[in-house]
């Protein structure tokens, strides 16, 4: 684990949500806040309000009560809705696996980041925001996360193994043939502080391996877990920003593998922003590298001997489409998409709160109509 002094330097990696933890039967629940389950009111599906903007974030209002939907799309929206319930669509699962939601083994290793052994906090979505309390700051590529329900650590002679249902799939029509994007707590020294001009990449390396069945398991050749890109968890906000920015990354897109960490030093904060082209970072991982069609696990190594310790944000699956709508992934925002939604309502489910609000709420349903697919 990399520590640096002062506010821009102590590291982590990934993006802001609550603690996650587990059930009485030891299942593994994330980013749960309080809040209603179920379905919303009537009369709130009917009086949705967003303006779509970049990335698929959403402007938002002081409630529901606002009515700025066109007369057609809340017509539209009303005949969708009348639709999924009468099909009993509402009933699907809360979760797509966006993210891995099982951790199937940890084993800490010889040297450990202490505090940092706790394997849940590498379920759910990468951080956004940091530092609560200590040193308060947005994640970027200059300023890792670094809390305790942040990130997990792997010590030499150590692992990670976390599950992904549905299994993750090779889709040939990812962003640049990527299928899922792994957040360690790598981050660039900054060469002109604080503008924000990349310098060396600080990274632990760690193996990365995935498996179809859970029995054998295939090494994924030049990527490491903790290395580029460093997470940036808003797309607006500065290098060393104190607070969130408005427009959210997308953990789901991945930047575009030719990149280098040579390539990228000396670059501003603002070409950096450019070349993740609103991804939140990380590293992509093709399943094609390896042969594999699906995998249903990706476990983390860290050999044994004198190595650093690496830490695990969180896995991401890429979308098919690009879009935050498709919560599913299958390169549609449809029926299926509105009943994950509809299912999560009032709750903070990280798959189905599209505009990362940390609510699943009416600027989320508003978001599947917008990107509803033809």
């Amino acid at each position: 684990m990399k520590i640096r002094h002062g506010r821009a330097a102590v590291t982590g990696g990934g993006f802001s949500s609550p603690a996650r933890t587990s059930d009485a039967t030891g299942n593994c629940i994330c980013n749960i806040r309080e809040g209603r389950f179920g379905c919303p009111k009537s009369e709130d599906l009917l009086s949705l309000c967003a303006v779509p903007s970049r990335l698929g974030t959403t402007v938002r209002h002081a409630g529901f009560k606002h009515f700025n939907m066109s007369f057609i799309n809340c017509f539209l929206f009303r005949i969708a809705i009348a639709i999924f319930v009468s099909f009993g669509l509402v009933a699907l699962q809360t979760s797509a696996g966006d993210f891995a939601n099982t951790v199937l083994s940890y084993v800490a290793g010889s040297n450990p980041a202490n505090g940092y052994t706790n394997p849940l906090v590498a379920l759910g979505p990468p951080e956004r925001f940091t530092g609560e309390g200590i040193a308060p700051g947005a994640v970027t590529p200059f300023y890792p996360c670094f809390g305790t329900n942040e990130i997990v650590s792997i010590g030499a002679g150590g692992q990670l193994t976390l599950g992904f249902d549905p299994p993750l799939r090779d889709q040939a029509n990812n962003p640049f043939g990527i299928d899922f994007i792994v957040f360690g707590n790598s981050f660039f020294t900054d060469a002109a502080y604080p503008s924000g001009v990349v310098g060396s990449l600080a990274s632990d390396g760690g193996t990365i391996q995935v498996s179809a069945d859970g029995i054998n398991w295939m090494t994924i050749p030049n990527v490491f877990a903790d290395g580029l890109c460093p997470t940036m968890g808003w797309v607006d906000a500065p290098a060393h920003s104190q607070t969130n920015g408005v427009i959210a990354s997308d953990p789901h897109t991945p930047v575009n593998p030719v990149w280098t960490a040579a390539s990228l030093s000396g670059k501003t904060y603002g070409e950096l922003v450019d070349i993740y082209d609103g991804s939140a970072g990380g590293a992509g991982v093709d399943l094609a590298s390896v042969g594999l069609t699906q995998a249903i696990a990706v476990r983390f190594i860290v050999p044994t001997g004198f190595h650093p310790n690496v830490e695990i944000d969180a896995i991401a699956r890429v979308r098919s489409s690009g879009n935050p709508a498709d919560i599913d992934g299958n390169g549609l925002v449809n029926g299926a998409d509105l009943a994950a939604v509809l299912t999560a309502f009032g709750t903070a489910s990280s798959a189905a709160d599209i505009d990362h609000s940390g609510l699943v709420d009416g600027l989320d349903l508003a978001a599947i109509l917008a990107g509803w697919s033809a």
